[in-house]
């Protein structure tokens, strides 16, 4: 860990998972492959993880933990666009070693056999869509918020799509398409710092 003490037995697995799935492909990896490369016993890796959505979930969830972690100078005095772009390539960064697995990930949740997964997909988006928001720094409310939240998400697919089949240097085509379709969302981010102040209470009679 970057932190240098030492993974713990969740990060373990979840970094077994990881690289077995890059050898062998997402769709191929079994939980048993993982316990048996990290010396545990099946019965270990099932009190921590249900399933291989959840070792996903978790993966991702390092990402989302990646992109918090944006210090605040990088943030400060940028304006609306650019701190997102900062905030948001930092979660597609935190990926993009594993890009393919990635892929493969999204590619089995979205899969039309598999409905279970759609719903806490689409509430997976949701929270993700805030948190870039939150980590940006953009102090909307209301309808204002609304409206950030649906041109965010489709920007975040679009360059999610964009994103999975990037093999540029550096991820160059992502950042390039993130940064043109935050400049285009101008009619609504420059209103994202402002916050409404509540009314104040009229003095009793």
């Amino acid at each position: 860990m970057a932190d240098g003490r030492r993974p713990s037995r969740r990060d373990r697995i979840v970094d077994a998972a990881i690289a077995l799935a890059a050898e062998v492909g997402w769709a191929n990896l079994r939980l048993h492959q993982v316990a048996e490369r990290l010396d545990l016993p099946l019965a270990a890796v099932h009190a921590l993880f249900r399933d291989r959505d959840a070792v996903a979930n978790a993966w991702f969830e390092r990402a989302l933990a990646e992109m918090l972690r944006a210090p605040a100078t990088e943030l400060a005095g940028r304006p609306p666009p650019e701190r997102l772009l900062v905030v948001m390539m930092r979660w597609f960064d935190a990926l993009a070693p594993q890009r393919g697995v990635a892929r493969a990930m999204l590619g089995e949740k979205l899969y039309p056999s598999h409905p279970q997964h759609w719903a806490p997909l689409i509430a997976d988006l949701s929270r993700l869509i805030h948190w870039f928001l939150d980590a940006a720094r953009i102090a909307s409310m209301g309808r204002q918020r609304q409206l950030a939240e649906i041109g965010l998400t489709t920007l975040f697919l679009a360059t999610l799509r964009t994103w999975l089949r990037d093999d540029s240097p550096g991820q160059e085509r992502t950042r390039e398409q993130l940064r043109r379709g935050l400049q285009a969302a101008d009619r609504w981010l420059p209103r994202l710092n402002s916050v409404r102040r509540p009314r104040r209470a009229s003095a009793p009679e």
